[in-house]
C-alpha cells in the first residue's frame, strides 16, 4: 500500500463546534476527496500511466477553486495490486474510493459507500501498436519532416497561443506531420478529455444510426419521462445533442459535480430536471443533455439486444488507450469522463476527415459529418457555432469555413478541416488565468499548410 500526501499537511479529525464547517464546505471536502481519488486512479492506470509527482502537478492544480485547497491537502492511499485509490476526509465517514476496472477505466464510488467490488474483472484492451498507422503506431509519421516543416515553424513558440500545452499533433493527408509533447508526456500518455467526450458520444450515436438501431429525430428513450402528461417525453435525442432540450440546470454549463466528484449515478442526477423552455427554442450548454442522449442510446440498443460498449467501438479505430469511464451502475459518463491519448484523438479526427469511413468500412452514416457540423435551431453567443456534439469554427479569421472541432475544458481540442485534409490535436492543462486561443492556433497551422509539398499521399 502506497500513501500519497500533498505537501500541505492537514488534520482530518472532526473540528470543534466553534470551528464547525458549513454544510457546503463539508460537501466540497467530500467532493475534493472524490476528485483526488478519481484523478489519481485514472492518471495512474489509464493509458501508459503517469508518475505521482506529475499527477500532482498536472491533474490536481488549476481546478475548481472551491475544492482545490482540499484536493491539495488531502492524502491518497494507493493499492496497486487492487488498482484502488482511497482518500480519507473525515474520521466518521468511509473514505472516498475509485477503482480501476481495466476496460472502462476508473469507477468512483458514492459519498458514504464502503470500499467494495465494482464488478467482475474485465478483459484487457487489445495491443495493436505493431500494426501500421492508423490502426497501430508503425509508420505513423511522415519520415524526416517534422522539425523542418512549415507546421513546425508555425508552432515552435506555443506560448504565443496561450495556455499550458502537453501535446500537439498535426495530421496531414492521413499521416502525422508534427508531434510534440511537453512535461514528460508521450504518445501513450492518457489525459482526461473533458467535453471532447461529448463529440465521442455523438459519434457512438452516429454509429448506432448507421446500423439502423437508433433514430435521433424521435423522442429520447428516457423511462422516467414516460408518465402520461410529462412534457419532457417530447424531447428528441437530436435536441439533446444540439444543447436545445429546454431543460433547466443548476448552473451555466451544468457542471454535474455530483457525478464527477460525488459518485452519483448518471440516471439519478440527470432525469429529474424540469422543462424550462419549449424543446428546440433555446441553446443552453449542459452536461445533462449529452448524458441523457447516451441514456437514450443505451435504451435503444438494449431493445435490440445489444449492449452499449464504447471500448469495442474505439478499439475498431485503433483507439485502444481510450477509456470511457462509467458510474457504479454501469452508465457511461460521456459528457467528460473519458481519458485518451493525442494519437487516439488523431484517429478520432481521421474518422471524420474520412467522412465516417474507417479502413474501407463505413462506421457512420453517409451524411453524419454534415449533420453534426450543421447548425440547426438556437446557437450560442460567442466566436463559435454549435452543431450536434461538435463546435464550428466558421466565423474564425484565417480558418476554412468547413473547420469543426471537439472542444474540452482546460484546453482539449480536436479540429478537423476536411478541405485541407488536416486534423489538429492539442491537449493541455490550461486554467482560468491562461487559456489557449484555438482559433489563432488553427489559423497558424492553416497558413503553414501547403508550404511543404512533401506531405502528400505518395510521400
Amino acid at each position: 500500500m502506497l500513501r500519497i500526501a500533498a505537501a500541505l499537511s492537514v488534520i482530518v479529525a472532526a473540528p470543534s463546534a466553534a470551528q464547525a464547517p458549513t454544510p457546503q464546505a463539508e460537501l466540497h471536502r467530500a467532493w475534493a476527496a472524490g476528485y483526488r481519488a478519481a484523478f489519481v486512479c485514472s492518471s495512474l492506470w489509464n493509458g501508459a500511466g503517469k508518475p505521482l509527482d506529475a499527477i500532482e502537478r498536472d491533474e490536481l492544480t488549476g481546478i475548481y477553486p472551491e475544492i482545490e485547497d482540499d484536493v491539495r491537502a488531502l492524502s491518497a492511499d494507493v493499492d496497486d495490486g487492487a488498482k484502488r485509490v482511497s482518500v480519507q476526509y473525515r474520521d466518521d465517514m468511509p473514505p472516498r474510493v475509485a477503482v480501476w476496472t481495466g476496460r472502462d477505466g476508473c469507477v468512483t464510488l458514492p459519498i458514504g459507500a464502503q470500499p467494495g467490488e465494482t464488478g467482475a474483472a474485465q478483459a484487457p484492451r487489445p495491443n495493436l501498436d505493431a500494426q501500421p498507422w492508423p490502426m497501430g503506431d508503425r509508420k505513423a509519421s511522415w519520415p524526416g519532416l517534422q522539425e523542418r516543416s512549415g507546421f513546425a515553424l508555425a508552432t515552435r513558440d506555443m506560448d504565443r497561443f496561450g495556455g499550458r500545452t502537453s501535446s500537439l499533433l498535426i495530421v496531414k493527408n492521413g499521416r502525422i506531420a508534427l508531434e510534440r509533447y511537453w512535461g514528460g508526456h508521450n504518445a501513450h500518455t492518457a489525459q482526461r478529455t473533458f467535453s471532447v467526450a461529448k463529440s465521442m458520444a455523438a459519434t457512438l450515436i452516429g454509429h448506432a444510426v448507421a446500423q439502423g438501431r437508433f433514430d435521433v429525430t424521435k423522442p429520447a428513450i428516457i423511462a422516467d419521462w414516460q408518465t402520461p402528461g410529462d412534457p419532457r417525453a417530447a424531447i428528441t435525442t437530436e435536441q439533446l445533442l444540439r444543447m436545445a432540450s429546454g431543460l433547466t440546470s443548476d448552473s451555466a454549463g451544468n457542471r454535474t459535480d455530483a457525478i464527477y466528484m460525488g459518485g452519483a449515478s448518471v440516471r439519478q442526477w440527470t432525469v429529474h430536471w424540469p422543462l424550462l423552455h419549449p424543446p428546440g427554442t433555446r441553446y443552453r450548454y449542459a452536461n445533462n443533455d449529452t448524458l441523457l442522449a447516451v441514456l437514450s442510446l443505451k435504451a435503444a440498443l438494449a431493445k435490440a439486444g445489444t449492449p452499449l460498449d464504447p471500448a469495442a467501438f474505439f478499439d475498431r479505430l485503433g483507439m485502444t488507450r481510450t477509456f470511457v469511464e462509467r458510474d457504479k451502475e454501469g452508465d457511461f459518463i460521456l459528457s467528460s469522463q473519458v481519458w485518451t491519448t493525442a494519437r487516439d484523438l488523431a484517429r478520432f479526427g481521421l474518422l471524420y476527415q474520412n467522412d465516417g469511413v474507417w479502413q474501407g468500412q463505413r462506421l457512420l452514416p453517409t451524411d453524419w459529418r454534415r449533420f453534426v457540423t450543421t447548425p440547426s435551431g438556437p446557437q450560442p453567443d460567442g466566436a463559435f457555432g454549435y452543431g450536434a456534439g461538435f463546435w464550428l469554427l466558421d466565423k474564425s479569421p484565417g480558418v476554412p469555413a468547413d473547420a469543426f472541432g471537439a472542444f474540452g475544458n482546460r484546453g482539449q481540442y480536436v479540429v478537423v478541416i476536411p478541405s485541407r485534409a488536416l486534423v489538429i490535436v492539442r491537449q493541455g492543462y490550461d486554467d482560468a488565468g491562461t487559456r489557449l486561443d484555438i482559433a489563432k492556433l488553427v489559423a497558424a497551422v492553416v497558413a503553414a499548410d501547403g508550404e511543404d509539398r512533401r506531405y502528400s499521399n505518395g510521400g
